[in-house]
């Protein structure tokens, strides 16, 4: 019969049971020997240590995690981080969320949605018949005796006017509306290769994208209609009449700007262009050599935000008067100077109307009075 002091199997082999084995004196008192265990016993005890897990058992969780996303509260477990990732991308969400309305902020509501397809251009072109024999002479001495004498030379004529901004356009889009009227006016009045028929990129590659086929269709197939004539776009001479005989080309006028509606800017060109040519190679050519050839070009000039951005511009009339030149030529595919020695033309027919509406037509016969005193640019009138 075991006692309370045995091992839970018993006794090992080869050691004796019972009191007989403890000493009476390892021991202050009898009353502690039934709790006290020998080497053997607790050598043969069965120890067993619960993982923290196992201590748990089927008991829920102290604390409950709850999901941003279900907006609920049952308990759930979670692997570490879960929560922080979670929060860090409702942060960027915010952010993001943030930026966008502030970017919206930032524009400005009132900015008018692109205008609609560029008007085509309407141009009269206007010859310019002399009443005395045309003067001939050096570039520099007929320049030093004509009007244009203090004018300036080349680009410098065209200068920009003060500038200040409109109701629906900044200061700084007025500079770059005029900027590039004036980047125009100096391609298609002044470059070298356009002059002489020989290029038209220069001029067109400033040109709003909805008139490029009128242009195109006025530099292949030019027509005195109001609208396919070449000389309304840019100024070029005959190469079988004339060819430039100073490449300094005197220049005065004046630039400038209207906002005609919340998303249009006008800008509106009033030049004079003296040119010094002579004769086309094989063409009859006087002693004196050269002679002057005047040309007044006013043109109005529309931009809207897209044209502005893009560095283009819609040209929407041209104005043009030239001469000497002869009333019987057509000018509309090139001017063809009456050059150093050639005597005063006649007139030609008169318009029956030349200030009806309208755009006036070459079969009109309208032709101007060049008047060697007036200044060049300076009004004439219809003949008679």
């Amino acid at each position: 019969m075991a006692v309370p002091g045995d091992p839970p199997n018993g006794t090992p082999d080869g050691t004796g049971g019972g009191d007989d084995d403890f000493r009476s004196d390892d021991f202050p008192s009898d009353e502690y020997r039934s709790v006290v265990f020998d080497e053997d016993f607790v050598r043969a005890a069965r120890l067993q240590e619960y993982s923290a897990q196992e201590r748990m058992g089927e008991h829920a969780r102290a604390v409950r995690s709850r999901s941003i996303w279900s907006g609920g509260s049952a308990p759930r477990t979670s692997t570490p981080g879960r929560g922080a990732r979670q929060g860090m991308l409702l942060v960027l969400l915010i952010a993001t969320a943030f930026a966008v309305a502030v970017y919206m902020g930032l524009r400005n509501p009132y900015v008018p949605p692109p205008g609609g397809p560029a008007q085509a251009l309407t141009s009269t072109v206007v010859p310019l018949a002399p009443t005395t024999a045309v003067p001939g002479g050096l570039p520099p001495e007929l320049f030093a005796e004509s009007p244009a004498a203090d004018y300036r030379v080349g680009a410098a004529g065209i200068t920009l006017p003060a500038v200040r901004r409109t109701h629906h356009f900044t200061d700084v889009q007025v500079v770059t509306a005029l900027s590039i009227a004036k980047d125009y006016l100096v391609q298609s009045s002044l470059d070298p290769d356009v002059l002489a028929g020989s290029a038209t990129r220069p001029v067109r590659v400033l040109l709003d994208p909805d008139q490029l086929a009128q242009f195109d269709r006025s530099m292949t197939s030019p027509s005195g209609d109001g609208r396919h004539a070449a000389t309304g776009w840019l100024v070029r001479f005959d190469p079988a009449t004339a060819v430039m005989a100073d490449s300094r080309v005197r220049v005065s006028g004046t630039l400038a700007f209207e906002e005609v509606a919340q998303d249009v800017l006008e800008v509106t060109t009033d030049h004079t262009f003296v040119y010094a040519v002579r004769p086309a190679t094989g063409a009859p050519a006087a002693a004196d050599g050269a002679s002057l050839f005047t040309v007044r070009r006013e043109l109005r000039l529309r931009f809207d935000r897209d044209d502005l951005s893009a560095r283009r511009l819609e040209l929407a009339s041209a104005y043009v008067m030239a001469g000497p030149q002869d009333c019987s030529a057509d000018p509309a595919g090139g001017f063809r100077p009456l050059l150093a020695g050639a005597g005063p033309t006649t007139v030609g027919p008169a318009a029956s109307d030349p200030y009806a509406s309208g755009h006036p037509r070459r079969s009109a016969g309208l032709c101007g009075v060049l008047a060697p005193s007036a200044t060049p640019g300076a009004p004439v009138s219809p003949a008679p």
